[in-house]
């Protein structure tokens, strides 16, 4: 059969996502096309001819970003199989099936795929009943890049003495053990993950250092979740490619846990670790389940600086729960651990999406805030009772686009966020506090980390 496997976004790397099921697809003799329109045009005459279209939905913007190409394909060849596969498939399934998609996958998607391919005729049957999350344990096969775009067309990493890193993409683990309140990982998995066999995860980087990888970052939703199989993972990837530089992203509670394991970290190749902060405010890391306290957050700053780490926090700078005074308490402390070039700007904008299925619709506190679902924007939208802060929100975002493509420093865009909020303030404007001393200058991708509920125009354009 003739496959086509699109991804429409995925964060500025090459996508897992269809390197691996590709691997096992081709593996069944199907003839298949890889699409990333992140970066490439869509193929109209692979798309008209596939037996099977599958869309590989990663995150919120991604399929956003799918729903006007699923519909188009649809139209193109109304007899081909339609599936959509990833962690926002299975909460969109509703809406999904409405516009088209025939099979909805969520979990442990190659061997569905594979399913869904082999019987075809069978899986055409209105009748057909498969589930749509599958958590079952699979043996992984080495991802087939074969036909995706190289790795330079991606965002590249730029060290601070200006040099650029070409970077690839692997994921040793998926799922999480834990159970955050806002994270799209946890109505997929349940608390559950699966580790990729470490011959696997080593092979995958090795093909993707012959492409000319000379950075590698790991895109599991912990990387910690299985100490022992990451720092075997690491310490061989070391050994094999000891110039190769690598991130990982670990919760706080898992950094505080292991902290014995940072500076194998850092011996390693570990240019720093991507921590989703969320907030400093307690009760609001209290609401989101996020298993940490601003005292916690303090705490691995400073595990980080001693073993030679750099701290990348993430947030959700702005949600129902957060105050004026409380952003401002949040750009003071970030000053004042001397984080301002650690956090990526975008980071201060970020307001909390809540998609189909979040666990945040549990709390009746949220169900009475949030508004019908949108499936234009497929989340549920909310008004923050302080209408000044759905107003600095909308505000920091300009700055952030705005100053990012004149090409302005973190420090000076962390300044003119800091004046925009004392002009949200009825009082006399405070200076901007003073930053500390950092480590300077950090490595920076050129595609910021986020997902937003909005597709920026450089996304939109790209689709």
């Amino acid at each position: 059969m003739n496959i086509v496997l699109v991804s429409t976004y995925d964060l500025g790397h090459q996508p897992f996502g269809l390197a691996s099921p590709a691997a096992w697809l081709r593996a069944e003799g199907h003839e298949l096309t890889c699409l990333d329109l992140s970066v490439e045009m869509p193929d109209e005459a692979a798309m008209r001819t596939a037996g099977m279209v599958a869309f590989y939905l990663p995150m919120h913007t991604a399929t956003r970003l799918a729903v006007p190409v699923i519909e188009r394909v649809r139209g193109l060849n109304p007899g081909a199989i339609l599936c959509a596969y990833g962690l926002y498939a299975p909460v969109n399934e509703a809406y999904l099936r409405r516009i088209g998609i025939d099979h909805v996958i969520g979990g442990e998607f190659e061997a569905p795929l594979v399913e869904i391919a082999r019987d075809a005729e069978a899986c055409r049957a209105p009748n057909r009943v498969r589930p749509t999350i599958t958590l079952e344990k699979q043996r992984f096969r080495i991802p087939d890049r074969t036909g995706l775009p190289g790795l330079a067309v991606y965002a590249d990493l730029t060290l601070p003495d200006g040099s650029k890193r070409v970077v690839g993409y692997t994921e040793a683990s998926r799922g999480c053990k834990h159970l955050c309140r806002h994270c799209p990982v946890v109505p997929v998995y349940g608390g559950r993950f699966f580790v990729v066999q470490r011959d696997v995860v080593l092979a995958d980087i090795a093909h993707q250092v012959e492409a000319g990888a000379q950075h590698i970052t790991f895109g599991d939703p912990d990387f910690f979740n299985g100490p022992g199989h990451a720092r075997a993972v690491v310490e061989a990837l070391h050994s094999e490619f000891p110039g190769l530089t690598y991130d990982v992203t670990i919760k706080v509670e898992h950094l505080l846990k292991h902290a014995d394991a940072l500076p194998a970290l850092r011996d390693t190749g570990c240019l720093f670790v991507i921590s989703a902060i969320e907030s400093l405010d307690d009760d609001v890391l209290v609401t989101l389940e996020k298993g940490h306290t601003r005292a916690d957050v303090f705490a691995v700053v400073e595990l980080c600086r001693v073993a030679g780490l750099t701290l990348v926090p993430t947030f959700v700078a702005f949600n129902p729960w957060l105050t004026l005074e409380a952003y401002e308490d949040l750009l003071e402390t970030i000053a004042r651990l001397g984080l301002v070039e650690a956090v990526a700007p975008v980071q201060l904008a970020i307001r909390l999406l809540i998609p189909a299925g979040s666990r945040l619709l549990e709390l009746d506190e949220m169900r009475g805030m949030v508004g019908p679902f949108d499936e234009e924007r497929l989340c549920y939208p909310w008004r923050h009772p302080d209408p000044r802060v759905d107003a600095l929100q909308r505000d920091v975002e300009d700055i952030v686009q705005d100053t990012i493509e004149v090409g302005m420093s973190r420090a000076a865009i962390f300044v003119r966020i800091w004046e925009r909020l004392q002009a949200a303030f009825d009082r006399r404007a405070l200076p901007p506090p003073d930053i500390a001393p950092g480590p300077g200058a950090i490595p920076q991708f050129s595609e910021p980390w986020y997902c937003c509920a909005e597709p920026t125009p450089r996304q939109q354009h790209a689709v």
